[in-house]
């Protein structure tokens, strides 16, 4: 990676919180670009909360099950990231549908633990998609990086990363390998988008090789 500038973003969490870690630990090693402005969690409670204070980062709880539908729910994150105006919004391991506000549309990014589209959509994060994955038998999986749209697991891909299913495999054992690929991945695209390599074209995501780096998007 060359030094660009760093991105600053706000992470968005459910859970547990080691997605949202890895990307903390790699900025604070110096191998992502990135500052993280904030963590919003759409639960209270949960471990990421703790593991986000680990790092001095603040964290703030929009708690899903206070709100009666998701517009309502979505106004009030968006609301507070647009009190600290980040770079982009990076979910990890968020688990709440929001709808993104216009100014945001390719500016927010998730990881998923397939490769898109295959094994997506509504419903299907966690372990529920490594099963699904070795009930279908496939040879391959891996994660995707994509921007968000307003459908689920839906946006254009970023970066995928494929890893072998192996006969002997478990879903722990699958989602252990994936999410070796995912900690390469999600800071791989972070820093692709500080040095301006990410191009949107209509659908897709072109990345522009180093040498055409600031190149106007």
């Amino acid at each position: 990676m060359t030094n660009p500038r760093k991105v600053t973003a706000v992470i968005l969490i459910s859970g547990s919180g080691t997605t949202m870690e890895n990307l903390l630990q790699r900025a604070k090693d110096g191998t992502c670009a990135l500052e993280c402005l904030g963590v919003i969690s759409s639960k209270e409670g949960v471990a990421g909360i703790a593991r986000a204070q680990k790092f001095g980062v603040p964290v703030q709880v929009v708690n899903r099950k206070d709100f009666t539908d998701a517009v309502a729910f979505s106004r009030q994150v968006f609301k507070l990231i647009n009190g600290v105006k980040p770079d982009l919004v990076l979910l990890a391991g968020f688990l709440s549908y929001i709808h993104l506000p216009e100014r945001y549309k390719g500016r927010v990014m998730n990881i998923h633990p397939s490769l898109l589209p295959k094994f997506g959509g509504k419903g299907m994060y966690g372990a529920r998609v490594h099963e699904a994955v070795l009930k279908a038998g496939e040879k391959e999986t891996g994660c995707t990086v994509h921007y968000v749209d307003d459908e689920y697991d839906h946006g254009p891909h970023i970066i995928q990363k494929k890893v072998p299913v192996l006969p002997n495999d478990t879903v722990e054992t699958l989602q252990a390998r994936v999410a070796e690929a995912e900690r390469e991945a999600y800071p791989e695209a972070v820093n692709l988008y500080a040095e301006k390599r990410l191009m949107q074209v209509a659908k897709s995501v072109r990345i522009l090789p180093v040498k055409a780096a600031g190149t106007p998007s």
